[in-house]
């Protein structure tokens, strides 16, 4: 009742009762007018007056809201007092505003009530009517009469869908009438005969027909393309920039979208209005060009409801409001962005969410998360977009996990779908985030850190992969959250795919008697990793493959060293350093970039490559950092996206730079250069070895017009075709690990090689803040002051050493060191003993030296000579 009740004060037209809804917008107004101005009788007894003793004063908003109820229950109202008539009131104003209005402006009052007669018909705007109106009100300097047709026109989904339409492009047939009827106009007063004849169309009865009733607008939309809609959008940003300048007016628009959204989400919700009218997505094109609604006064209650609204566009809509947005410039797409960023802000800085009271059921927040999806990929289309050259899918299947085997094996089906999630906007607008090369504004700004301070991530996850309608998850969203929050969803989906291997193992082991082997458990001899490691690994991926899915387990052979984590990350470091060296020739190194590339020329076979890419997949799916120097486009093309001449730059520089001479050259190419598409490379020992990019290369030259296409296949080459064997082994051993884990939808290439390799920034303050102490040492503790003083006058190489001999690896994890749980207990008085360190734990042993001089001498020989593993 109350979306039909609100639909009353829009003034529609074409109804047939339309003296009863002119009443019951009237009786509304009055209530409104008595709860914020009063009737003006100091001894009103009426308890829904302001002018009674009793009454408690009430905001635009609230007062509204409760004009509604009182017309519903037909609430006593009051005869306006005689020191009330006469003065100039405003429709939805504030009543500061009104006071101040009616003390200080003597306006005729029957000048007012005519003009008010004359646009009180007035159920869609032009941009022409609107000037005509508030030339009028200037002249009188009275402008409740605009104030009135914005609240009725910007309060009504049907008026506000019909207003401001663009022209309609005549045909050639009236162009010729035109101009037929007086050959000797001049070109202006042909433009403007065209200009009338388009306003005696826009102002036809069926111009203002409600939505899905059969209007013209349903045609009109047919003819629109993918990416436009019937509002002209200049015009509306020149009719807010004339108005929003005056304060009354603004908080018509305030007041009025507080009355809109409820009646628009009843529409998306319950009617389906936006299928039999796609013109209905004007209202919100109109309503997103007001450059105010991030201001405070919209945060509480008007954008919260109008994003509950669009929330509700069906997917197509969302698309269309996409892919127009992505014709915005970068400016506009911004101001879009931070209005929704700073609801979702102010919402969060104004509650106390935690893991009862959880940020995910707040509708503000997760409805201003769901449009700003739509800004998000508008960002995406607007940007510069790679999406042709994609990576083939591999020709084998790769094996699945035994997952869920235990429902399978009860003859229940499947819960979980396999494969890696898409999101439905992305398939519906035919793009992905990595077909991004440079997207309008950048990725990083869509991240909102307070939400992500606030953010229960395990049951966020929880709603992510059970995926009910009413819990919402922000993991659907992730390019607002940071690559920290990101990285704690993925922990907490691998660590659950291995408990749920190791209850399958568990299951198997009852039925069919087979072993219990609940690890992925690996014991390798330190002089001969790499044999042991990647000969169990391959037996592991070719008699089942689901086991890589199991929690690592590495023991050294001949060391006491318990697996926690530690002796794993060690085993990682170890193995990346064997395979990575380049005696053994299966990747070349770069000494310019300090980088490593596929050798096409290697003797090793695809396996080994396939067995490389699995020690990568376990490295992310066991939460380890590796000391890997790729280039960019290694995580691009493992993303699904092929390597092209813009990825040569920090590949191959030194090659990068000379195509990119060769396409600036100035000077004829063919006769000063003399080259051809065949092209030469050399071999592992230094050969040359010639390739021809097109049939018959050595007989084609390179000129002005095909140098181009030189580049783009030389490129193609180098990254893609060369290399192919090589990476297409080294993706699938990669993807037997990550398969079903939901890394490719939440991480773009940049944050996986973070992922992987963990922070280059050491920044060891941050982790002498977060450090925390035990065994009777704290903060203030001398031995402990000693220690800090002397880690940070170590140089870099030190500082690395240190950092491997307490948790295994020289990198920081992702978001820095200050996200490293470091621990330095006591262990025991002063002695000549070393330091010791529980990897796994990120602990750090000190003894309490008697000196500084001590504590260096013996923590700088602990770091530098520390091997192996041993039982404390």
């Amino acid at each position: 009742t109350e979306c039909v009740q609100i639909y009353l004060t829009s003034g529609d037209p074409v109804s047939s009762h339309e003296d009863m809804r002119a009443a019951a917008k009237h009786l509304i107004e009055r209530y409104y007018h008595q709860l914020t101005e009063g009737c003006g009788n100091e001894c009103c007894s009426n308890s829904w007056c302001a002018s009674s003793v009793g009454f408690t004063r009430m905001d635009n908003n609230a007062a509204a809201v409760k004009a509604l109820e009182l017309y519903k229950v037909n609430a006593k109202l009051c005869d306006p007092h005689p020191s009330k008539k006469g003065t100039a009131s405003t429709y939805l104003e504030s009543s500061t505003h009104s006071n101040s209005a009616s003390s200080d402006q003597q306006v005729n009052h029957k000048e007012a009530l005519t003009l008010r007669e004359n646009f009180k018909d007035v159920s869609y705007l032009t941009e022409e009517k609107v000037y005509e109106i508030l030339g009028m009100c200037g002249e009188k300097e009275d402008y409740s009469p605009l104030i009135r047709v914005i609240g009725r026109v910007f309060s009504s989904a049907e008026g506000l869908v019909q207003s401001f339409r663009r022209s309609k492009p005549h045909t050639k047939e009236e162009l010729k009438s035109l101009q037929g009827k007086d050959e000797d106009k001049d070109e202006d007063e042909k433009e403007a005969a065209a200009c009338s004849a388009t306003a005696m169309e826009e102002d036809s009865p069926s111009s203002s027909t409600r939505p899905g009733e059969g209007s013209s607008g349903d045609n009109d939309v047919q003819k629109l393309a993918p990416d436009e809609v019937s509002v002209d959008i200049d015009a509306v940003r020149r009719v807010y920039e004339r108005l929003l300048s005056n304060e009354k007016i603004e908080a018509a628009f305030l007041n009025a979208l507080v009355y809109l959204s409820p009646n628009v989400e009843c529409d998306l919700t319950y009617h389906n209005v936006y299928s039999r009218d796609p013109n209905y997505l004007n209202l919100f094109v109109i309503v997103m060009e007001n450059s105010n609604l991030h201001s405070p006064e919209y945060l509480e209650i008007a954008l919260p409801q109008f994003c509950k609204a669009m929330s509700k566009l069906p997917l197509a809509a969302q698309a269309k409001l996409a892919r127009l947005w992505s014709h915005y410039s970068a400016e506009q797409i911004r101001r879009m962005m931070e209005t929704f960023q700073q609801l979702i802000t102010y919402k969060v800085i104004s509650n106390e969410f935690n893991s009862r009271n959880l940020v995910n059921d707040d509708d503000a927040v997760v409805a201003s998360t769901k449009c700003l999806k739509i800004v998000y990929y508008a960002n995406v289309l607007g940007g510069d977009l790679d999406v042709e050259h994609n990576e083939e899918e591999d020709e084998e299947p790769i094996p699945e996990s035994s997952e869920l085997t235990l429902q399978e094996l009860l003859g229940e089906e499947r819960r979980n779908k396999k494969g890696p999630r898409v999101d439905p906007l992305e398939t519906e607008l035919g793009v992905r985030t990595n077909d991004c090369r440079r997207p309008l504004i950048p990725f990083e700004e869509f991240i909102n850190e307070p939400l992500n301070e606030v953010l229960e991530m395990d049951k966020d996850y929880t709603f992510f992969k059970v995926e009910t309608e009413n819990k919402f998850s922000f993991m659907t969203c992730p390019f607002i959250l940071n690559a920290v929050t990101k990285n704690l969803g993925l922990y907490y989906d691998n660590r659950i795919r291995m408990y749920s291997e190791r209850r399958i193992t568990v299951l198997y082991s009852l039925v069919q008697g087979q072993q219990l082997n609940p690890y992925l458990r690996l014991k390798v001899r330190r002089d001969h990793i790499i044999d042991d490691a990647l000969v169990r690994l391959e037996m592991i991926a070719m008699e089942n493959p689901a086991d890589l899915k199991k929690q690592l387990y590495v023991e050294f052979e001949g060391e006491q060293g318990v697996d926690e984590g530690g002796v794993s990350k060690e085993f990682f470091q170890l193995v990346v350093e064997e395979i990575f060296n380049p005696d053994i020739g299966m990747f070349t190194y770069d000494e310019y970039t300090k980088l490593f590339w596929f050798n096409p020329s290697s003797f090793e076979n695809e396996g080994q490559y396939t067995l490389i890419g699995i020690v990568l997949g376990l490295a992310i799916y066991n939460n380890c950092i590796l000391d890997v120097h790729f280039p960019m486009v290694v995580y691009r093309k493992l993303m699904g996206k092929k390597g092209t001449f813009r990825d040569l730059a920090d590949a191959n520089p030194v090659l990068n730079q000379s195509l990119k001479e060769l396409l600036e050259y100035e000077g004829s190419v063919e006769e000063d250069m003399m080259i051809t598409f065949q092209i030469s490379h050399n071999d592992l020992f230094g050969n040359p070895l010639m390739y021809d990019l097109r049939e018959n290369g050595d007989k084609i030259p390179v000129t002005n017009d095909n140098r181009r296409e030189f580049v783009a296949q030389y490129s193609d080459y180098i990254l893609n075709k060369s290399v192919e064997k090589q990476f297409k082994a080294f993706r699938r051993g990669f993807h037997m690990v990550t398969n079903e884990s939901p890394l490719k939808y939440l991480f773009r290439p940049e944050e996986i090689e973070l992922l992987i390799c963990g922070s280059r920034n050491l920044d060891f303050l941050a982790l002498e803040e977060t450090t925390e102490y035990d065994g009777g040492y704290n903060r203030d503790s001398r031995i402990i002051k000693d220690f800090w003083e002397t880690l940070h006058s170590f140089g870099e190489e030190q500082k690395r050493l240190f950092l491997q001999f307490t948790t295994g690896t020289d990198r920081a994890p992702v978001g820095g060191l200050g996200k490293l749980k470091m621990i330095i207990a006591k262990n025991g008085p002063d002695t000549d003993r070393l330091p010791t360190s529980h990897t796994c734990f990120n602990v750090l042993l000190l003894p309490e030296y008697s000196s500084k001089d001590k504590l260096r001498e013996r923590l700088l020989k602990a770091i530098t000579y520390a091997k192996g593993f041993g039982m404390l």
